[in-house]
């Protein structure tokens, strides 16, 4: 297995590794653009679709549980075949620096390996960012569940993820778009993103945010963050940026960049960008941040020529569930409750008994047998013996339980718990 990381001119050790279906099919369009220069690896528990990805380095797990067929979306049998994997994931990962991993959220290769890969990564001493998709509306709840609580693994063991919700990218696209254009435009989002990070660590500009400052302001914050990015060229590019960015669906009208405490933006042009379009830019954008911190990376491409390209995450930090190692208890007991989100499809269904409405008849006694109470209870401890009790019975009319005279009692080890504990035990009432 190859494992050695591409040292590049900073001298910046990285690796993508894309995880299940989603994952390996953006790591293979990467793979076709520059990125393709960075290690790649795959990881996967489906044989056939591994077989398929034009990726040199692929893995295969749970052979021996699945034979190569898949988890059939079961994302706890994903979890636990990656847990017998995890040296096998530090080796992948070892002598690297930053790790990106990539994944669709929602099945079951997805959900459940990739919270188990980023902490091998982690142990392995590498800055870790996550950059996943959630499902479509019309793939229904189970998977839009299904994904909430992996990325809420994820959260706990990444330092970073960046979720693309994919509902929000169709509103990008026009009706007539298909469904394979669709994920394309996908893929090509998640690789944008990716570019502009590492461009931001590695290319030359007029400002640099070298890795040791992105290590700082990501590490150990299980920070959660959307992602946008924009392109320009001509006369009115900067206008044409500004808009892209405000107005893009992953940024909710601006409202992530006000709730945000780190705000990311890398922004390349070619060598005719100015200052003063930097300036325009990054004016706009800092009105709308209110208290966030701004990271700012500006690099020079001689190959955009005419055009700018800029990526923004907007980030905060997230608070991690209380047991991070599994996302099945994570699904029973959650420390952060996910809003509008029904559990029912995976806690255990609990009916609450209905309250026994049972009206307990008078006791039968008589003067003699309150007697014998009153003195077998004047010999207790927690009763004084120079204490003297009276007590008699009451004459009472019996009445009927109407509806309820032919319920059956409530009966525990013997006794019958709608019969009044005192009269049961042979408590008197002062």
């Amino acid at each position: 297995m190859h494992t050695e990381s591409l040292t590049t001119t900073s001298g910046l050790k990285v690796k993508i590794i894309g995880v299940g279906g989603a994952g390996s099919a953006a790591v293979e369009h990467m793979a076709a653009s520059d990125l393709g220069q960075l290690p790649l690896a795959i990881i996967h528990t489906h044989a056939r679709v591994l077989q398929q990805r034009q990726i040199e380095n692929k893995i295969l797990i749970g052979v021996n549980r699945t034979h190569g067929l898949g988890t059939g979306g079961d994302f706890e049998l994903a979890r636990v075949m990656a847990e017998t994997e995890t040296s096998q994931f530090q080796q992948l990962c070892q002598n690297t620096e930053l790790i990106f991993i990539i994944a669709g959220l929602g099945g079951g290769t997805g959900t459940g390996l990739t919270p188990v890969l980023a902490k091998a990564a982690k142990e392995s001493g590498a800055l870790v960012i996550a950059i996943v998709t959630t499902p479509f509306e019309f793939e229904g709840q189970r998977r839009f569940k299904q994904a909430q609580l992996g990325l809420q693994a994820l959260r706990a063991s990444a330092d970073a993820v960046i979720c693309v919700p994919n509902q929000k990218l169709s509103k990008l696209l026009d009706c007539h778009t298909t469904i394979l254009d669709t994920f394309q435009h996908t893929n090509e989002l998640l690789t944008q993103g990716l570019r502009g990070i590492w461009q931001m660590l590695t290319r030359p500009g007029l400002i640099n945010v070298d890795f040791a400052y992105l290590y700082s302001v990501l590490r150990g914050r299980n920070v959660e963050s959307v992602l946008a990015t924009a392109q320009a060229q001509g006369d009115n590019r900067v206008r044409d940026i500004v808009e892209q960015l405000l107005g893009n669906p992953f940024l909710d009208n601006g409202q992530a960049l006000a709730n945000a405490d780190q705000v990311l933006v890398s922004l390349v042009g070619s060598q005719d960008l100015t200052l003063a379009e930097i300036n325009k830019i990054m004016e706009q954008l800092n009105r709308r941040i209110e208290n966030g911190q701004l990271i700012l990376g500006t690099a020079i491409d001689p190959e955009s020529t005419g055009r700018i390209s800029v990526t923004l995450i907007a980030s905060k930090n997230g608070k991690a569930p209380s047991n991070p190692d599994s996302i099945s208890e994570t699904s029973r007991v959650s420390s952060v409750p996910i809003k509008g989100i029904d559990y029912s499809f995976i806690e255990d269904t609990v009916t609450p008994r209905p309250h026994n409405r049972f009206v307990a008849p008078p006791p039968q006694s008589t003067p003699e047998r309150t007697r014998e109470l009153l003195d077998k209870r004047s010999s207790n401890s927690f009763i004084r013996k120079s204490s003297k009790w009276t007590q008699e019975l009451l004459n009472l009319e019996i009445v009927s339980r109407g509806r309820f005279e032919k319920s059956e009692p409530t009966i525990h080890r013997g006794a019958d718990l709608d019969v009044p504990t005192y009269i049961r035990h042979g408590v008197p009432l002062n």
